[in-house]
């Protein structure tokens, strides 16, 4: 059965059976025939949240695991399963060749049951993909925000794309953590890059510089672009009490002259 098995899954995986090694791929097999005696013998077919099934669901478990890595999909990884039926179907051909009726019986168990384990090796292969585009994302939220200091004391954090509340959270602790590591007492938010300012991107912004105020840091926003400006004013959100200007270098020299310094051309 096990050989059987291997050569069908071969042709329905095509090139991409070349992502698992043999031993690997017969170790699965015959795990998953194992698993498969055990939960029949000890539980029934229909409840595989049943203890009996606890080896199968464990097995399916790191099995679509390793394959949603593997970068299979979800039909791919399902193959591993339904390519049994076959398999399977023949050996009940054989073993009911005489009785019809209890043939019938059985592969239609059969298929229930498979069906079954086929569906649940999609879904943990899902839940697997979608936790690791969340890991991606919040990789990416964190590299997207970069706290820059461009003088002693005066950070910069350039922001890039839309600012949502779950980017907020990452940009306000950032900034913190980098006014505590480099004793800063100024910070330059440029929003040169964010595309719209509404009423919950100005208030994401005020929350930052409250924020930065409890620390001990004052804020300047730079990259106030005429759109904007206006945008600002028509939703009535108030940065009066705010330092704003159009641009970073603007902004720079602002930071610049409260700490008394200047830059002057030799």
């Amino acid at each position: 059965m096990l050989s059987e098995w291997t050569s069908l899954q071969s042709q329905l995986l095509g090139v991409r059976n070349g992502r698992i090694s043999e031993s690997q791929s017969r170790t699965n097999m015959h795990d998953f025939v194992l698993a498969l005696k055990h939960g029949l013998a000890n539980g029934s077919a229909a409840d595989l949240d049943d203890a009996a099934w606890s080896g199968m669901r464990d097995m399916l478990t790191n099995l679509s695991r390793q394959r949603a890595s593997q970068g299979f999909t979800p039909a791919e990884t399902a193959i591993f399963v339904f390519s049994f039926k076959p398999v399977l179907f023949d050996q009940l051909r054989k073993a009911y060749a005489a009785d019809p009726a209890s043939l019938a019986e059985e592969i239609v168990a059969s298929t229930e049951l498979l069906d079954k384990l086929g569906l649940f090796t999609m879904e943990v292969y899902q839940k697997t993909r979608e936790a690791l585009i969340v890991r991606q994302q919040q990789e990416m939220l964190e590299l997207s925000t970069p706290v820059v200091e461009l003088w002693t004391g005066i950070l910069a954090l350039p922001l890039i794309g839309t600012l949502d509340s779950a980017r907020t959270q990452i940009v306000m602790q950032n900034l913190l953590e980098a006014i505590v590591a480099r004793r800063a007492d100024l910070a330059i938010i440029d929003i040169t890059g964010v595309p719209t300012v509404d009423t919950l991107v100005a208030q994401h912004l005020l929350k930052t510089v409250a924020a930065a105020r409890l620390m001990g840091a004052e804020c300047i926003i730079s990259g106030i672009r005429p759109q904007i400006a206006q945008t600002i004013i028509h939703l009535g959100v108030d940065l009066g009490s705010v330092i704003t200007k159009a641009n970073l270098a603007d902004a720079f020299r602002v930071a610049l002259r409260k700490k008394s310094l200047a830059v002057a051309a030799v």
